[in-house]
């Protein structure tokens, strides 16, 4: 009876705190690392769903780019940080690509990381410079088939997910490339545009002014349905290669310890923000589409898709 009583005064005990701790939150700024470059996709889409968070939840929300390791530096920083619901990180597919790649880094997504809020996905689109005589993806394929190793393509480092997108490309093509990594979307894009790479998977977001002001040629998207905003521009599957569609997806996390009555507070301040009209429409501009989720659900997602990449960079033959 005495043991019984103490069990539950106990648990009483650790909710009461818990919620008390909760109720409480948040009484100062928010520190939100985005483990990527200023200006890249991952970058501009989770700044402009923290502004609106901001004044949701009363305090500022400060950020601060952390890039390196596709992502996972950042990550992992954010996985170690104190579980008090004031360090949240903004990560986008590659953190389900980070194990494969980084098999010796200090945090594991699926363990030490708690989904909070999906922002939305978006599809790579794969651009070129206008330089390159290849007017149409059948031509660039037909070219670096026939030319083995002759093409180059960026990404914003190795495991990244527009790193991922162009190796599923490559590999349902049947082409060689050269995988030039570099730390941020800006010098990718500038490199392409000098004409120095061949081949870029860019986010939407960042492609759309750069196709539109005619400095770059689109030749696909990288999802299973045509892009909107660029109607001519077919998907793999039109052109017949299997398995080659992917998108990129947003999202925010906590460290994993975070109390559940925090994480639950911050993913319905965060989807309070994503179904304002206006926010829809800013997003939409930049080629997110809306992708309801309940933080349980992006966990499932996280795991599905790491067993995947697992098996698509031995595929590549991409080295750890």
């Amino acid at each position: 009876m005495y043991k019984s009583l103490r069990v539950i005064c106990v648990l009483t005990s650790f909710f009461t705190a818990t919620t008390a701790h909760a109720e409480g939150w948040p009484s100062r700024l928010i520190k939100a690392t985005i483990p990527f470059g200023a200006g890249s996709a991952a970058d501009v889409v989770p700044r402009l769903v923290f502004e609106r968070l901001a004044a949701e939840l009363g305090q500022p929300i400060v950020i601060e780019n952390r890039a390196g390791a596709g992502g996972a530096l950042g990550s992992a920083l954010v996985a170690k940080a104190e579980p008090d619901g004031y360090s949240i990180l903004a990560q986008s597919s590659a953190l389900a690509i980070a194990p494969a790649i980084f098999p010796s880094a200090t945090f594991d997504a699926t363990r030490d990381l708690a989904s909070v809020l999906m922002i939305g996905s978006s599809a790579n689109v794969m651009i070129v410079p206008n330089v390159r005589p290849w007017k149409t993806i059948q031509d660039f394929i037909a070219d670096a088939r026939a030319k083995p190793g002759s093409i180059s393509f960026g990404s914003v480092g190795i495991g990244s997910a527009v790193h991922i997108s162009t190796e599923k490309f490559r590999i349902a093509a049947g082409i060689e490339a050269t995988h030039v990594p570099y730390r941020a979307g800006p010098e990718v894009i500038a490199d392409i545009i000098g004409g120095r790479i061949d081949l870029y998977f860019c986010p939407l977001s960042t492609a759309l002014p750069l196709i539109r002001d005619g400095q770059v040629r689109a030749l696909v998207v990288s999802t299973a349905k045509r892009v909107a905003d660029l109607p001519d521009v077919p998907t793999p599957v039109e052109i017949g290669l299997k398995d080659a569609d992917s998108a990129i997806w947003f999202g925010v996390f906590a460290p994993a310890k975070t109390p559940p009555d925090i994480v639950e507070r911050l993913h319905a301040a965060g989807a309070k923000v994503l179904t304002d009209p206006a926010m829809q429409a800013n997003l939409s501009k930049l080629g997110i589409e809306p992708m309801p989720m309940k933080p349980a659900d992006m966990d499932e997602l996280v795991k599905r898709e790491t067993a995947a990449n697992l098996e698509l960079i031995k595929a590549a033959g991409i080295k750890p």
